[in-house]
């Protein structure tokens, strides 16, 4: 029964091979090199090391010496090729003025460019956003940290009063830390302000208005001013200065009867 079956395996694999030999037959096709282009190298040369490279020198699972492999190959093919390509008088560079259409019709290849704009512009959009979380997280760190610094100034200001209540304390110097943070910005302008002194509004408020103080009962007279006749004058006191009755006749109004007197005479 073995041999038998031995016997089998040996004419179905020579009925194959036979086949197969027919198949290839019917496929060959007579033409010429130019039509086919295949060429066949045996053992490429290594430039570098200047000796042939055989399948026992090249690593399969070594991806770079496969690859350098490949190419070397590729390369060897076609240095050999493009002489017998000249030799035929074929032409192996294209020309300047070749036009190939594309493998995409235009309208799919917009199509693409939307698609990549779209894609870049998402990308611009949540990279805008992340640096809108980030900053807004920041922002809240800084905010948190300012109420705290002024919660803890807060507490210690009013600790520093109830001390001073108590009398277990005699400073003052919270009112001062009080005020020195609402001056902090304002420091420079303030010391430009003192060198400059009070604008022209302010002088002239000062000149009229004073500088503060008691202001009521200013005038009344004293004992020393009672006394004092220096700026006494009688021509202007008692009508007596030029014209008639002095300076207060001047501005005298007519009386009634005179002023009909001369609406009669412009008639």
């Amino acid at each position: 029964m073995r041999v038998a079956g031995s016997v089998r395996g040996v004419q179905s694999w020579v009925l194959s091979q036979d086949g197969l030999k027919q198949c290839l037959a019917e496929f060959r096709q007579e033409l010429p090199w130019v039509e086919r282009l295949d060429v066949t190298l045996g053992q490429v040369v290594d430039p570098v090391s200047q000796s042939a490279s055989n399948k026992d020198a090249v690593d399969p699972e070594n991806d770079f010496q496969r690859e350098m492999s490949f190419y070397r190959q590729a390369q060897a093919a076609v240095l050999e090729a493009l002489p017998r390509l000249r030799k035929l008088q074929v032409p192996t560079r294209r020309p300047d003025d070749y036009f190939a259409e594309m493998a995409k019709s235009d309208q799919q290849m917009q199509k693409i460019r939307q698609k990549l704009k779209s894609k870049q512009e998402a990308m611009e959009r949540s990279e805008k956003a992340k640096q809108l979380r980030a900053m807004r997280k920041y922002g809240k760190k800084v905010q948190t940290e300012i109420l705290q610094r002024r919660q803890k100034e807060k507490k210690n200001m009013l600790n520093a009063v109830k001390r001073y209540q108590k009398g277990l304390s005699d400073k003052l110097d919270f009112l001062d830390e009080e005020q020195m943070p609402s001056q902090g910005n304002k420091k420079g302008s303030a010391s430009q302000r003192i060198k400059k002194g009070p604008n022209a509004k302010r002088r002239y408020k000062n000149q009229k208005f004073g500088f503060g103080g008691k202001k009521k009962g200013s005038k009344w007279n004293t004992k020393e001013s009672f006394n004092d006749v220096s700026g006494f004058r009688a021509k202007v006191a008692h009508n007596k200065g030029p014209g008639k009755g002095g300076k207060k006749a001047l501005n005298k109004r007519p009386g009634k009867r005179a002023r009909q007197k001369m609406k009669s005479r412009g008639r």
